[in-house]
């Protein structure tokens, strides 16, 4: 799978629900061993997410995470859904993102008592980064969920174990208190997809839409007034955290193969653009002449492209007959490059911006192929100034 796709997973089906309403056209993707994701895109954007559900518990979730990290090669993974509060810094509703997360049920058993023995991963740096910066243009709530404050986000610890908590007076909120009074939240999956992800160079982002107190006050009634409004919010801020995870990634490639092109400038082949002949040049330098030195294509219109695009599936081809290109990224690739000749093809008004948009999953998809990415970038763009 290409590393332009963002990985969400939650633990219950509501949370699930909530993110699957972001998305356009889920299509189901099958694990070999029986693990059910559906990918799509969220709504009005390229950004690929694939979406998973891992059930209650930490050990579950990390079994999942590393699947689907396997799997997909992912930008990120971001596990979303609801928690209790353990202050009231966090109104219910508002959305927490996980500036690290504690283990906190990790301990040793002595004479003198119990002794905390946490273990902590931290949120990695560029995504804490983009979460910060979508706080400060706080325009991803829904709107749609009806009256009522716009939930803000808070950053900062949370603590995941393996019990439902629900009590400020009990043995195991005494101790989260002594030894953990830093976190905002509380849940039960958020160690083990932080392991799975540190385990696998995967980044990871634990986000929660607060729903109750964790204080023993939590009733069915709330349950269905907050659960789904907290569950939506964690959603929309996380799949606006995944679009824009998506984009950097995609400009980071960008920003490779013009990097890749610019080094290999004079490595490349001369080009006679008139006769498409190869020259050599002996002199130290040419006056009097124009010498283009790996010149991209000239596309001035639909026909142009199309036959452009042709050009390109035999690249693609040869790079899989070669083995750069596995067989998951080559079909994919195909999809994509044959639904941009067509939209090419049908020279509408739409058609050039299609075009474009399916060359550009395109690129994400053979990110890893500098030679390839260099090749398919001249001809994002002229399908850009078509539109």
């Amino acid at each position: 799978m290409s590393k332009d796709l963002v990985v969400i997973l939650t633990a219950l089906n509501l949370e699930y629900q909530a993110v699957r309403r972001k998305l356009a056209g889920p299509q189901v993707h099958r694990h070999e061993r029986g693990t059910r994701f559906e990918v799509g895109t969220v709504q009005g954007t390229s950004c690929r997410v694939a979406l998973g559900l891992t059930n209650k518990g930490n050990h579950s979730a990390a079994v999942i995470a590393e699947r689907a990290v396997q799997e997909f090669s992912p930008v990120a993974v971001l596990f979303v859904g609801v928690a209790g509060a353990l202050w009231e810094t966090a109104r219910l509703g508002d959305v927490v993102m996980a500036t690290h997360v504690y283990a906190y049920h990790g301990g040793t058993s002595e004479d003198d008592g119990l002794k905390s023995r946490p273990r902590v991963w931290e949120t990695a740096h560029g995504i804490s980064q983009i979460g910060s910066h979508l706080a400060r243009v706080n325009d991803w709530a829904d709107e749609t969920l009806g009256p009522g404050p716009l939930p803000e986000v808070r950053f900062g610890a949370i603590a995941a174990g393996e019990i439902v908590q629900n009590s400020k007076i009990s043995a195991e909120a005494r101790w989260i208190r002594q030894n953990y009074n830093d976190a905002l939240a509380i849940e039960m999956e958020a160690a083990g997809v932080a392991q799975a992800g540190h385990l696998n160079g995967a980044p990871v982002a634990i986000i929660r839409g607060i729903s109750d107190r964790a204080d023993g006050t939590k009733s069915s009634a709330e349950d269905r007034n907050w659960q789904p409004r907290a569950a939506a919010n964690a959603a929309a801020f996380a799949t606006r955290l995944a679009v824009e995870l998506a984009g950097e990634q995609e400009q980071i490639a960008m920003a490779r193969a013009d990097r890749d092109r610019t080094a290999g400038e004079f490595k490349e082949r001369v080009s006679n653009t008139a006769h498409n002949s190869t020259v050599g040049i002996m002199a130290g330098s040419v006056k009097g002449s124009s010498v283009h030195m790996g010149t991209h294509p000239k596309v001035t219109g639909p026909v142009d492209l199309v036959a452009e695009l042709g050009g390109f599936r035999e690249d693609l081809k040869r790079h899989h007959a070669e083995g750069i290109l596995d067989d998951d990224t080559y079909r994919e690739s195909l999809a994509e490059l044959d639904f941009a000749r067509r939209t090419a093809r049908e020279n509408s008004s739409a058609s050039p911006k299609a075009a474009m948009m399916a060359l550009k999953r395109l690129r994400g998809l053979i990110a890893d192929s500098p030679e390839l990415t260099a090749r398919i970038a001249p001809l994002v763009a002229a399908a850009g100034e078509l539109s």
